[in-house]
């Protein structure tokens, strides 16, 4: 049986990633022997996405948080790298990947969100939201504030924001307390 054929037959003739039933192919999980268990079959939309990784949009990849659950070790490792490239903390956090398979995974990076063409740095919010200097954005999950006694509450809003040279970090004042932030627990307010 061709890698192919043990693909669709894996996926129930699906993309493996979101589900979707047409123009599906053959896509090789890097660093990859070529065989079907370092393979996945996905969707043209998934790998045109994958392969480009600055044109991720963050509404198509709500399906991570099924995909994310799959017993298929190929797809787990999408699974991770596209969490790690949205920026989405919450869902890495929840995740498990057996010793090998993370190793897999965080042998590339899928670098979108880090970098613009310049070079410069790119924060992103939960949704992957760019993230602007002075921008305000909101906590989706209690902080606890380490050395300032408070936990910073699920829902506040952060104003003014200030951009690190980490693109997983920003700095923000809550209760009057200038304070280091993880960018993925923010969601950007209009």
């Amino acid at each position: 049986m061709s890698i192919e054929q043990t693909l669709i037959q894996r996926s129930n003739n699906q993309c493996e990633l979101c589900g979707a039933t047409e123009s599906l192919r053959v896509h090789q999980v890097l660093p990859s022997d070529g065989s079907a268990e370092q393979s996945i079959y996905i969707c043209d939309t998934c790998e045109n996405q994958i392969e480009n990784p600055q044109t991720l949009n963050a509404n198509h990849w709500r399906c991570l948080n099924d995909s994310m659950w799959s017993t298929t070790p190929a797809v787990q490792v999408i699974s991770y790298r596209l969490l790690q490239a949205l920026g989405n903390q919450e869902l890495l956090d929840m995740m498990y990947l057996e010793d090998e398979t993370k190793t897999w995974a965080d042998a590339v990076k899928l670098i979108a969100g880090t970098t613009d063409e310049e070079g410069s740095t790119v924060h992103r919010d939960s949704n992957g939201t760019i993230l602007q200097e002075g921008d305000t954005v909101t906590l989706i999950k209690d902080l606890d504030v380490k050395g300032a006694n408070f936990t910073a509450k699920r829902g506040t809003i952060v104003k003014n924001i200030h951009l690190t040279d980490d693109a997983k970090f920003i700095e923000g004042k809550i209760n009057g307390t200038q304070i280091v932030l993880v960018a993925a627990y923010m969601k950007k307010s209009l």
